[in-house]
């Protein structure tokens, strides 16, 4: 992963043989007042990290997959943009580097293929047999549980 505030690095995988570089121009960090710990320096540091990335428009993704992490992530998007927040530690650094792990991960899963669509099988013959055959003893079971007729 490229440190705070350069290059991000998304590490090879499903969809991603060779990994990926987003570049940081691409990449847009805010920061603000966490409401998580702190201590005293809770109200005086800018620690919670608001990083937001535009999948539309990036240049470091090809078309294919500019198309697919906007129809993945279609419902996740915000005004066309994947906004990630990171307020979990005290320190600005570590929120920098939270929130753009989560932003690699967020990407890596929504460039991995789709998974093979389910082909519907048949039962077996047996199985249908063995499925009727149950049926027709608790049939036959039930049935003589009623009164005795007077026959």
């Amino acid at each position: 992963m490229g440190g705070p505030g350069g290059d991000l690095e998304v590490p090879p995988g499903p969809g991603l043989p060779g990994g990926l570089v987003l570049a940081a121009d691409e990449l847009v960090e805010r920061f603000s007042r966490s409401s998580g710990p702190g201590g005293q320096g809770v109200n005086t540091t800018d620690s919670r990290v608001e990083l937001s990335f535009e999948p539309a428009t990036s240049r470091s993704l090809t078309e294919s997959q500019r198309d697919r992490v906007v129809e993945v992530l279609a419902t996740a998007l915000v005004g066309g943009r994947i906004v990630i927040a990171a307020s979990e530690y005290r320190a600005q650094l570590r929120n920098r580097a939270a929130a753009r792990e989560r932003l690699a991960a967020l990407l890596r899963e929504a460039l991995a293929p789709a998974p093979a669509a389910r082909r519907p099988t048949r039962p077996t013959r047996g199985s249908q047999r063995r499925r009727l055959d149950a049926k027709k003893r608790r049939s036959e079971l039930k049935s003589r549980r009623g009164r005795p007729s007077a026959d």
